[in-house]
């Protein structure tokens, strides 16, 4: 009894082990914030480069409550998700086609692996000729931000099927369908995961910094840009830690996905 007492359950040493993994965690940002407050307490930096995070808080509150947070979270997020919709469907088609037939892979591949090396936001002049200032120009940015990493994890997890797989499928008569459907797809969805999760992380990253260099419209870019103009240091620090907040919400979301989708394989955690 003593025995059985003493020792905790697994299931209780795994959530103290989390807790003390999230506690860790928080040092570091409640130490950036405490020497940020002692810093503007104590007029150490000028106060308009760094304001208190009284301040920004105050700004917090009236950007919430004025309804201006809303509107333009919602548009950015509007565009983020229309762009990575939009980059990863024609992601997978690609990555698939590239994956699956070597010829099709011979003929665009290498244009394809010439066209992924251009920096993103080397196309911006492009499109905001061909497109303008607005969402068009917007979500077609987004859209090949999302498109490179989709395609290259599902052409690159199609092409890693490992071969005694394909055996085994040829031994048990499955046509190329069935082949597709059951081992080669269910082989390579890790890899594509990982695409999609990462289309989802540059999609957000890029839906700021269109919105900052393609700055008709709203959004939390156009917020960084209003505080930066009239000098409201509060404001941009408060536009940054919105889109920390988001980017790291979509994180966890699409990690607690992943584990949903992987937890029957084999090492899954």
């Amino acid at each position: 009894m003593m025995a059985a007492f003493i020792s905790s359950p697994p299931a209780a040493r795994r959530a103290s082990r989390w807790l003390q993994a999230r506690w860790r965690g928080l040092v570091l940002p409640v130490a950036a914030i405490l020497v940020w407050w002692a810093l503007a307490r104590l007029d150490w930096v000028s106060t308009p480069l760094l304001v208190s995070p009284g301040k920004v808080l105050d700004t917090a509150a009236s950007q919430i409550s004025s309804g201006r947070l809303w509107r333009a979270l919602s548009a950015s997020l509007a565009r983020e998700f229309t762009g990575f919709a939009i980059g990863t469907v024609l992601g997978l088609i690609l990555g698939a086609l590239l994956g699956l037939l070597p010829l099709f892979n011979r003929i665009v591949g290498p244009s394809f692996n010439t066209f992924k090396q251009i920096s993103l936001f080397a196309w911006i002049p492009l499109i905001s000729v061909w497109f303008g200032l607005g969402d068009v120009a917007k979500v077609t940015f987004l859209s090949l931000a999302a498109l490179v990493p989709v395609v290259v994890n599902t052409c690159d997890g199609i092409r890693s099927t490992p071969t005694a797989l394909l055996e085994v499928a040829r031994v048990f008569g499955y046509s190329r369908w069935q082949t597709l459907l059951h081992v080669v797809l269910p082989s390579a969805a890790p890899s594509i995961f990982t695409g999609v999760y990462l289309a989802l992380i540059y999609s957000w990253l890029a839906t700021i910094g269109a919105e900052y260099l393609l700055v008709a419209g709203h959004g939390i870019g156009n917020t960084l840009i209003e505080g930066s103009e009239h000098f409201q240091m509060d404001l941009v620090i408060f536009g940054m830690f919105v889109i920390g907040l988001v980017g790291w919400t979509m994180n966890a979301w699409a990690r607690a996905l992943e584990r949903r989708l992987t937890r029957h394989r084999p090492g899954a955690a």
